[in-house]
């Protein structure tokens, strides 16, 4: 489930990411293999891991799912109503209890909340139950081979070799299709990089250990830039006029300003009237769900860029710290895939830049979209409508 960045400051951290030969793809498959070879023994990858190279090979199964990602062409609601089920509210509170000394810890050495790892923890695996069936070394050699993202993926398969010969994982290991192993989905430069003992039994297990997988994804977060102590989203009540421009996540302003304009906690009751920064997120527009994030909340589009993900994934967070599932309210018809690519199409023909033409309503579409809705007098929101679309 975990569709990153990939995490591309995460990745380029790690040393061996920006050497020239990481840019190489495509071709006779054994002689970029052995590019790959010549690669990592330069980086101290030993007989083990160079031995586990020989078997990597193209994946075709790799590629289509790499190329049929639709997942976040749904609505917010839709998404985070089959996301946030029964199964995950009732497992994760009993996870918060059953591992409540190693959440424990990793708020005190990471400064992450229980509530957000196992939020992580549900919509990736559903608590390790569903870890992925793909060779982790095939689905990278296929990604870094392939010209699309060599230059996410190499990087990942050389650090999976590092795993394989430190004997951190096996040859054999399996994940997600994208490479990504374990509990939490981690993928093998962090693991390698941020990996935890959380059992004491002398190794980092991400597959087989929750603890072990419950302190590196804190560590991880911590990692990211995650703030101790300050709140990631809550949701909030806005009124029926107000600045819809400044809303959206990239303008923060402080809670005393929102609160100026109307934006009061769900309840009614009023927001701290300080300076902590913060932005108003319309998922569905002005009539639908709002939500109040913090800087702690762009730790999770580090996680995954995608808004609609990453609301669920802090939503069900708030939903195990004890929040109320969010109020709907009343959101105006969105456009169904097919309409919003027609509507990609004619924003790009206006000079917006919207990215990839795939009727998904991403930040580049969002933001284009409420640039038209300031120039035809609408509420600027960011939510495409039919009323938008036939304006244009």
């Amino acid at each position: 489930m975990r569709r990153k960045s990939i995490a591309l400051g995460a990745l380029f951290a790690f040393g061996f990411a920006g050497s020239a030969v990481a840019q190489q793809c495509g071709g006779d498959f054994n002689a970029w293999r052995e590019g790959v070879r010549q690669e990592a023994a330069a980086d101290g990858i030993g007989e083990r891991g160079l031995s586990a190279l020989n078997g990597a090979g193209i994946e075709q199964k790799v590629l289509q799912r790499d190329r049929a990602q639709g997942v976040f062409n749904q609505t917010f609601a839709e998404f985070a109503g089959r996301m946030i089920n029964d199964y995950r509210l009732k497992n994760g509170a009993a996870n918060l209890k059953k591992y409540a000394n190693t959440f424990a810890r990793a708020q005190n050495e990471f400064g992450v909340p229980g509530p957000v790892i196992a939020s992580f923890w549900a919509l990736e695996t559903d608590f390790g139950a569903v870890q992925g069936d793909f060779s982790t070394l095939n689905a990278l050699a296929t990604l870094a081979h392939d010209c699309r993202r060599p230059e996410i993926f190499r990087p990942q398969l050389i650090a999976l070799l590092h795993l394989i010969d430190q004997g951190w994982v096996p040859a054999n290991v399996t994940g997600a299709w994208a490479g990504e192993i374990g509990q939490m989905q981690m993928l093998p430069s962090d693991y390698y990089t941020k990996g935890v003992d959380g059992d004491g039994d002398g190794k980092v297990d991400l597959k087989g250990s929750s603890p072990d997988a419950i302190l590196t994804a804190a560590k991880n977060l911590q990692s990211l830039g995650w703030k101790p102590g300050q709140p990631w989203m809550e949701e909030v009540r806005v009124p029926d006029q107000m600045a819809w421009e400044k809303t959206g996540r990239v303008t923060k302003l402080p809670r005393s300003e929102w609160a100026a304009m109307g934006v009061t906690y769900r309840d009614g009751s009023p927001l701290p009237a300080d300076g902590m920064a913060t932005a108003v997120v319309l998922p569905m527009g002005h009539k639908g769900p709002a939500f109040l994030v913090y800087d702690n909340y762009d730790i999770y589009l580090e996680w995954n860029q995608s808004l609609i993900y990453t609301l669920t994934a802090a939503h069900l967070a708030t939903r195990l710290a004890g929040a109320p599932r969010f109020d709907v309210r009343s959101p105006e018809q969105g456009l169904a895939p097919e309409t919003m690519k027609q509507l990609q199409t004619k924003l790009a023909a206006r000079g917006h830049d919207v990215g990839k033409i795939d009727g998904i309503l991403g930040a580049g579409t969002r933001e284009a979209v409420r640039q038209e809705q300031l120039r035809l007098g609408l509420p600027a929101d960011g939510w495409p409508t039919p009323t938008l679309f036939s304006n244009l």
